[in-house]
């Protein structure tokens, strides 16, 4: 075993974890999940068949990842944050042919307490405050609070907020440039020092 599981976590067999990686106290990894390497899953996470994690992922604690979540590289999903897969549960109707896909793409910060309503993408690099109730999809490198979420600015790779002025910006704290459009963030310039 190449990873790291606590005696009172449980890892189905079948589950396929990478390197590296570490899974805390009370936590449970279903058989046919996929997790990749340098991953770290809280206390009491709960991770489903039908989920793929990429490498250098943080989910805190009390986070359950359903079935039909991506988290992609470098996600990292805040303490009691929530994911959905059904739009119309009932306890009385199963609907399990109906889960709708969520994707977290690469570098994403999800803060604690928020809900993702499934069925929607998180752009690359999007911030999404604390408390915060996703319905929509996030454009790349966003800024979204409140309930429901909404954009109120653009924030770097390094995770500090962006000047609120459209046109070419660069981030106070690394350097990097963007490009600013009404619905859009696109990077311009790596971060001093990056290769």
């Amino acid at each position: 075993m190449s990873y790291f599981r606590h005696p009172s976590a449980i890892v189905d067999e079948g589950a396929s974890i990478g390197d590296e990686t570490k899974i805390w106290h009370f936590s449970h990894v279903c058989a046919k999940a996929v997790i990749g390497s340098g991953c770290s899953l809280g206390q009491n996470v709960f991770v489903a068949n039908d989920v793929v994690i990429g490498d250098n992922v943080r989910i805190q604690n009390n986070v359950s990842v359903y079935d039909a979540v991506t988290l992609e590289n470098d996600v990292f999903c805040g303490p009691s944050m929530v994911f959905t897969n059904v739009i119309n549960p009932r306890s009385h109707v199963t609907r399990k042919h109906e889960y709708k896909r969520t994707l977290v793409r690469r570098g994403a910060t999800i803060g604690a307490n928020a809900t993702i309503v499934c069925g929607n993408t998180i752009g690359l690099y999007a911030m999404i405050g604390a408390g915060s109730v996703v319905t929509h999809d996030v454009p790349d490198f966003a800024l979204e609070i409140g309930v429901p979420a909404r954009r109120v600015g653009w924030i770097c790779q390094c995770g500090i907020r962006l000047p609120g002025a459209e046109g070419d910006v660069r981030c106070g704290a690394c350097g990097a440039g963007y490009r600013i459009g009404v619905d859009s963030c696109v990077p311009t310039r790596a971060p001093e020092g990056a290769h």
